[in-house]
C-alpha cells in the first residue's frame, strides 16, 4: 500500500492534453499483488507511468508495479520520445549543436534523420545498443504554431523568439500545463537582441527607436527624411507569426501606437531577410543579433547625444534595449529521464561554450573592468548637475574603482519593480554560482540605479529597493549555497550613471537597472 499512497499523496500532478491514440486502459498491480489501479494511460517517461483515475492524474514509480494492457510499454525496449515545436532558429541551428554538445558529454552517437516539410528527428543512441535512448522530433514552424503545439498536447517543448503572451498564459493554466512564466517553466536558451540593418553602403549609421518605428509603420519613407540620400525606403520584416515579428510588434511598434506597413517584405528566415537588405543600398530591416551576416548594423540614438550598438556585451548587460531572449517553454509534467538531463545540461559552462561557437550569445558572466566603461563614466559627467552633484559622483568612483562590473545585470517590466525574462534567467544563473562556489572569498556588490524622472532622491531610495529586492532573489534561489564565504552588499546612486536618453520610455527602461560588481 506504501506505493500506492506516495503516488496518491506525493506524485499527484496536472499535465497536459492526453494525445489522441494514448488514452488506453492499462492495470498498475502492486509486486505483491495486494493493491491494483486503473485508469487510462497516458505515458511512460522511462521511469514513471503516468494514468489517469478514479484518484485523479498519477505518477507511478515502475519500479514498484506490474502495467497490465495493450498500450503498456516494454520497459526494456523504452525509446524516449521528445517532440520540440516552433522557431526555426532555434531548432535548425541552436538546439541541434547543443544536442550534438551533449552527445558529446553523454557518449551518444547522433543520427538525423530528415522528415521533409515538417521538420527532423535526432536519435540519441548508446554505442552499444540497437535502439536508441532517445528520439528528439524537432516541428519546424514558428513561435506563434510552436507554442499552440504546445497548449495543445501536440509538443513536450516550445521554442519561442518571444515571451509568452498574457492569452496564451491563460490557456496554459486552462490546460493544466502550469504558469508558464515562472523560472522552471520558461527558460532562456540563448541571448539575442533586434538589430536594425542596412547595406554596408547606406550612409546612416544610427537612428532613433522613435525614427525605427516611423519607418516600418511606414509614416517615415525617405531616407532623406533620417538624414541620408533621397530615396526611398525599402522595409524588410520577418514573417508573419514568426517570434522575431512579434517581438518587433510589443517591443517597437506597439509602444509607438503603431503598426508595420504592409508595403514592408516578409522573409520566412532571418538569413534570408540579411541577405537581401545586404543586397539593396537603400533597405532597411530588422534581423536577430545572429542572423546578421555581413549586413551593416545601425546603433540606437537618442536626442541627449548617447548612442547603443548591439555587441555580445551589451546583449549580455541587457544595456542594448532591444533585447529579445530566445525561450524554452516546458509544461508542468515530467518529462523523459534524457530529456531532463539535456535541459540541465543547456545551462551548464560545456553548453555555454557549444552556444558562443554556434554564433549565438552565451549566458556566462563576463567581468567588464572599470576602465573599459569610459562612455559610461563620461554619461555620468555630462548629465551631473543640482540633482548629482560632484559629491555623489565621487562617491560613486571611490565605490567602485576597486572592483569590475559583471555582464549579469537586471532589468524590469515596464511599469513594474518585477524583474524581466533574461532577468529571471540571471536570478538562477547567479544562484547557481554562488552554490558551486564561485564567488567564494569575493565580494559581490548589487548597485541599484534608476531613471531621471522625478526628484533625485526619490530615485535613489526606488533604486536601493530594487537592489535588496534583487539582493534577496539571488540568495533565495541560492538554497544550497554558504553565503559565509561571500561578502554581499547593496548600494544605489540613483540617476547618476544614465546609460540612454530619459525622454523616451525604452531610454528610461534601459536607465532603471540593477548591476553587480565584483573583486
Amino acid at each position: 500500500m506504501n506505493w500506492l499512497r506516495a503516488a496518491v499523496c506525493a506524485a499527484l500532478f496536472v499535465s497536459g492534453t492526453v494525445r489522441p491514440g494514448l488514452a488506453e486502459d492499462v492495470t498498475l498491480t502492486s509486486r505483491d499483488g495486494a493493491v491494483a489501479i486503473t485508469g487510462a494511460f497516458l505515458g511512460f517517461d522511462g521511469e514513471f507511468y503516468r494514468v489517469e483515475t478514479k484518484f485523479g492524474e498519477l505518477t507511478v514509480d515502475a519500479s514498484g508495479v506490474n502495467c497490465d494492457g495493450p498500450a503498456c510499454p516494454k520497459l526494456t525496449d523504452f525509446v524516449a520520445e521528445i517532440t520540440l515545436a516552433g522557431s526555426p532558429t532555434i531548432a535548425e541551428v541552436l538546439l541541434p549543436a547543443l544536442l550534438e554538445g551533449f552527445a558529446r558529454h553523454n557518449g551518444y552517437i547522433t543520427q538525423r534523420v530528415p522528415l521533409p516539410d515538417i521538420g527532423f528527428i535526432y536519435e540519441l543512441r548508446q554505442p552499444d545498443r540497437a535502439l536508441p535512448a532517445a528520439r528528439f522530433l524537432f516541428q519546424i514552424s514558428s513561435t506563434d504554431q510552436g507554442i499552440d503545439a504546445l497548449l495543445n498536447g501536440r509538443a513536450d517543448i516550445a521554442l519561442a523568439l518571444r515571451e509568452i503572451r498574457p492569452e496564451e498564459q491563460e490557456r496554459a493554466r486552462e490546460a493544466g500545463l502550469g504558469d508558464l512564466t515562472q523560472p522552471n517553466r520558461s527558460r532562456v536558451l540563448s541571448l539575442d537582441a533586434m538589430v536594425p540593418i542596412v547595406a554596408p553602403g547606406n550612409p546612416v549609421r544610427s537612428l532613433s527607436v522613435d525614427d525605427l518605428a516611423r519607418v516600418l509603420s511606414g509614416a517615415v519613407t525617405n531616407w532623406a527624411e533620417l538624414g541620408g540620400p533621397d530615396a526611398p525606403i525599402a522595409v524588410h520584416l520577418p514573417s508573419d507569426g514568426s517570434g522575431l515579428a512579434q517581438a518587433v510588434e510589443d517591443r517597437i511598434l506597439k509602444p509607438a501606437s503603431a503598426v508595420a506597413t504592409a508595403d514592408a517584405v516578409r522573409h520566412g528566415r532571418g538569413s534570408h531577410l540579411a541577405r537581401a537588405v545586404k543586397a539593396d543600398p537603400f533597405a532597411l530591416g530588422i534581423a536577430s543579433f545572429a542572423e546578421i551576416g555581413t549586413a551593416s548594423p545601425l546603433t540606437l540614438s537618442g536626442a541627449c547625444g548617447y548612442t547603443l550598438a548591439a555587441s555580445r556585451r551589451s546583449i549580455k548587460t541587457e544595456d542594448y534595449p532591444l533585447n529579445s531572449p530566445m525561450f524554452l517553454y516546458i509544461p508542468a509534467r515530467r518529462l523523459p529521464k534524457t530529456a531532463r538531463e539535456f535541459l540541465v545540461y543547456t545551462r551548464g559552462p560545456s553548453a555555454q561554450l557549444v552556444i558562443r561557437e554556434a554564433g549565438f550569445v552565451d549566458q556566462v558572466p563576463e567581468l567588464v573592468e572599470l576602465d573599459a566603461q569610459g562612455a559610461r563614466l563620461a554619461n555620468a559627467i555630462a548629465t551631473a548637475g543640482d540633482e548629482v552633484p560632484l559629491a555623489e559622483l565621487q562617491r560613486l568612483m571611490q565605490t567602485l574603482s576597486p572592483l569590475a562590473r559583471l555582464t549579469t545585470s537586471f532589468r524590469f517590466e515596464a511599469g513594474s519593480s518585477r524583474p524581466d525574462a533574461q532577468s529571471h534567467s540571471n536570478i538562477q544563473q547567479l544562484a547557481q554560482a554562488l552554490e558551486t562556489g564561485t564567488y567564494d572569498a569575493r565580494k559581490l556588490v548589487f548597485v541599484g540605479f534608476s531613471d531621471g524622472v522625478g526628484p533625485a532622491s526619490g530615485n535613489q531610495n526606488i533604486a536601493m529597493r530594487r537592489a535588496k529586492a534583487v539582493r534577496d532573489a539571488v540568495i533565495e534561489a541560492a538554497e544550497t549555497a554558504n553565503l559565509d564565504r561571500v561578502e554581499i552588499s547593496v548600494e544605489a546612486f540613483g540617476e547618476a550613471m544614465p546609460m540612454a536618453c530619459n525622454d523616451s520610455d525604452w531610454g528610461r527602461q534601459v536607465n532603471r537597472r540593477v548591476e553587480v560588481w565584483t573583486r
